[in-house]
């Protein structure tokens, strides 16, 4: 038997990009969260939910991209020349957000200062993630192996769209998180601030649907005629499922089920997502297979992931156990 590495190594990268999503998504979602949180006191315990894992999380960012970068190295090359100025703007938004973790306890006459730049840095670096998104689903323009588009070809409508849409969602995953980790005061303000993140959320994830299929016809054909249109009804149908579900734990104030249920409607979206692009790994003509480094390279690198995984999964998990619970005024895992 055949082992398809590029079809294995996808699936690899696929899942260290959900795993940010996911992870990293509620963290930035603190940040975006920031403006309509006007406590010191509350500010502080929002940073402190998620200061023993923000830095950890970002590791599937480098897995994902270090992955792409080894695995398939032309998809690498055409991806970065054509998100280069909003990958460069994330970046540079989660360095600024990353130092303002640390000095905001440590430099506490500008207090002010530094969580403008965790608020800044989370909001920018959420949209720039949209917009690549936006961007990729869109499609790239190459011929061969080079990129023929234009420096702004990512900003598009659709784009923006997106954009917006992962910053309500991260929002959204930001509150829910609150919910579960805080009590009191604040607990009720995030109870209070998941409803308009929830209602944009709906309203985005319906507009990219219904706006996605427009874009390739390859797309809407794929969800749209039959028999694919029964076999791939339960994702939609779950995910307007977990919708329901959600409003249901927040209107009956669960602290644990919100968060859990947001975490699955993402993966959901996600995997909508992977059905109407793959094979895709550059939209529309570039596929997995077309961009995947040599076989001898792939599985070379596959023991080292098989290696890797399960030690970030382990860690991972551990230091989630060790700061479960909830977060209160005075406590955290910084010290003043």
């Amino acid at each position: 038997m055949t082992i398809d590495l590029p079809l294995i190594w996808a699936g690899l990268i696929a899942v260290a990009v959900l795993m940010y999503v996911i992870l990293d998504g509620f963290d930035l979602g603190i940040g975006i969260l920031f403006p309509a949180i006007r406590k010191p006191a509350h500010r502080d315990v929002m940073v402190n939910t998620v200061a023993p894992f923000w830095d950890g999380n970002e590791t599937w960012l480098v897995l994902g991209g270090g992955g792409l970068f080894a695995v398939f190295p032309l998809a690498y090359s055409l991806l970065m020349t054509a998100f280069y100025v909003p990958l460069i703007v994330m970046l540079l938004a989660l360095i600024f957000r990353g130092v303002a973790f640390e000095f905001r306890f440590r430099d506490p006459r500008h207090t002010r200062l530094w969580d403008f730049s965790f608020m800044a840095g989370s909001i920018v670096a959420t949209f720039a993630q949209g917009v690549v998104l936006g961007g990729f689903i869109g499609g790239i323009e190459t011929a061969g192996r080079a990129y023929t588009g234009g420096w702004y070809d990512w900003l598009t409508p659709f784009s923006l769209l997106t954009g917006l849409a992962l910053v309500a969602g991260y929002g959204l995953l930001g509150a829910c998180w609150l919910i579960m980790k805080t009590e009191g005061e604040l607990q009720a303000r995030a109870f209070h601030l998941a409803w308009p993140f929830f209602g944009a959320v709906l309203v985005a994830v319906a507009g990219v649907s219904l706006w996605t299929p427009l874009l390739h016809a390859e797309i809407a054909a794929r969800w749209f005629t039959w028999p694919n249109i029964a076999i791939l009804s339960p994702v939609p149908l779950l995910v307007a499922a977990l919708a329901l579900a959600l409003a249901r734990a927040l209107r009956r104030r669960y602290e644990y089920q919100p968060f859990l249920i947001a975490l699955g409607m993402f993966a959901l979206s996600y995997i909508g997502l992977g059905i109407s692009l793959f094979p895709s790994i550059v939209p529309p003509s570039v596929t997995i297979w077309d961009a995947a480094a040599p076989p001898v390279s792939q599985g070379f690198l596959l023991i080292g992931a098989l290696v890797l995984l399960p030690v970030i999964l382990g860690y991972t998990g551990y230091v989630y156990w060790i700061f479960r619970g909830k977060n209160r005024d005075g406590e955290g895992y910084h010290e003043h």
